[in-house]
């Protein structure tokens, strides 16, 4: 079934390059281009003192990156399609540890029926959030904080197909996606971690230790085999997706909606959705938008050693490590299953160099069965940019989280914090 879905959709944009075949094709066109992004981050509450924290972050407005680009003019209106995009961090010149060296890497044909791509691309969550209802019109997302990104299942997606369509005026847009799950068996290291754990447990307590001190000993054994899998998963392991965006554009308003279902290593599904607009007038940028993720995951076992067990903390500690993080002003998912983000804005150019943006958005997480996740969230971002050119800018940033209701949900375990505030203040240029 899946060889069919890549021939079918390759025979429908190769049939349109067909004509093209015997009339001479135009010249490749290369393009090299990248951003080099550094800023001075300062945070409060962070760290077991909750002291707060000041240092240099790789990329405050836009993630560093250099990229290649590639059309070959195929003739008739068709076209070959290449793109390579690596990321990195302007303060140590180092690669994000828990990304692909590439972090897109695909290639496709573009004709009179559509684009056809295949490789580690966005997924459409997060195509039709950037191009529809982003929170700033001069730079999508603030990179140090994105609450919504939070919502995107990992924003890419590897091995994946994607066909696009749109109107000749593009009024109206739309794609699909599939992706195939790959070396990613969360099953084979749900077995692992649970010998680990069991072997561990009785050992500690074949030593003289207490239940708590081999219940201790048994987690510790089966986290260094889970997180491994997790940074794998997120470092470009494929996971197995399905799903699609309508997006609508004329005079100044922009509407969208899309929905993926992702298959986490060991096989719970998450559904995701997102809608939302955004409306453009004069200097003024005005936005909105909802996001839900709701996780099936399987009954807790009884045995919490097993590798049902194991195979349930997988999925878990996955579509955590997609809630959570300072980047995505997230906060710790803990056991419960569904979460939501509503999100307002508006963005003021006041004058040809000047833009000012402010955005609000409110979490909301339930499905909690201990009922210490069940909480709300509340962020709120403020960004002045300032364009030297139009290549290099700079920018100021405060930004605040405040969580509320469950006692087990925290911004980070080792500050264990409910509440923090950042100033970024940074550098940008592109070329």
């Amino acid at each position: 079934m899946q060889k069919k879905i890549v021939a079918v959709a390759a025979t429908v944009l190769c049939a349109s390059a067909m004509p093209a075949m015997a009339q001479a094709t135009g010249a490749s066109k290369v393009e090299l281009w990248g951003i080099v992004d550094a800023a001075v981050r300062h945070t409060t509450n962070e760290g077991k003192d909750q002291s707060g924290l000041t240092k240099m972050i790789g990329g405050g407005m836009s993630q560093s990156r250099w990229g290649i680009k590639v059309e070959e003019d195929l003739g008739g209106g068709s076209k070959a399609l290449v793109e390579l995009e690596h990321r990195f961090n302007t303060d140590t010149g180092d690669k994000d540890a828990t990304a692909p060296f590439f972090q897109l890497a695909y290639v496709g044909l573009q004709g009179p029926y559509g684009r056809l791509t295949m490789g580690r691309q966005w997924n459409v969550l997060f195509d039709v959030v950037t191009s529809t209802y982003a929170s700033f019109p001069y730079s999508p997302y603030m990179d140090a904080y994105k609450p919504e990104l939070g919502m995107a299942m990992g924003a890419r997606t590897s091995n994946m197909l994607k066909y696009l369509i749109a109107t000749p005026d593009r009024k109206w847009v739309g794609a699909v996606q599939y992706s195939f799950k790959e070396g990613n068996d969360g099953a084979a290291t749900a077995n692992q971690a649970s010998g680990a754990a069991q072997t561990a447990y009785m050992n500690t307590l074949m030593g003289g230790g207490t239940a708590a001190q081999a219940a201790a000993a048994a987690s510790a054994a089966a986290t260094a085999l889970i997180g491994p899998q997790t940074i794998g998963t997120l470092a470009g392991g494929a996971v197995r997706t399905v799903g699609g965006y309508l997006r609508y554009l004329a005079d100044g308003l922009s509407l969208g909606g899309g929905y993926l279902r992702t298959e986490l290593p060991t096989g719970t599904d998450v559904d995701a959705w997102t809608l939302g607009g955004s409306y453009r007038t004069g200097p003024w940028y005005f936005n909105a938008g909802y996001g839900l993720n709701k996780a099936k995951f399987a009954s807790t076992p009884a045995n919490p050693l097993s590798p049902a067990a194991m195979q349930l903390s997988i999925d878990r500690a996955l579509l955590n490590a997609y809630w959570a993080g300072q980047t995505n002003g997230g906060f710790q998912s803990g056991d419960a299953d569904k979460r939501q983000l509503f999100k307002v804005g508006f963005g003021y150019q006041i004058t040809p160099q000047l833009n000012l943006g402010m955005h609000y958005f409110r979490g909301k997480q339930t499905g909690s069965v201990s009922g210490n996740f069940n909480s709300t969230a509340n962020y709120l971002v403020a960004a002045a940019d300032y364009a030297f050119s139009k290549r290099t800018d700079a920018y100021l940033a405060i930004d605040r989280t405040s969580i509320s209701g469950g006692q087990g949900t925290v911004l980070d375990n080792t500050s264990g914090a409910r509440s923090r505030t950042g100033f970024t203040v940074g550098l940008r240029h592109r070329f």
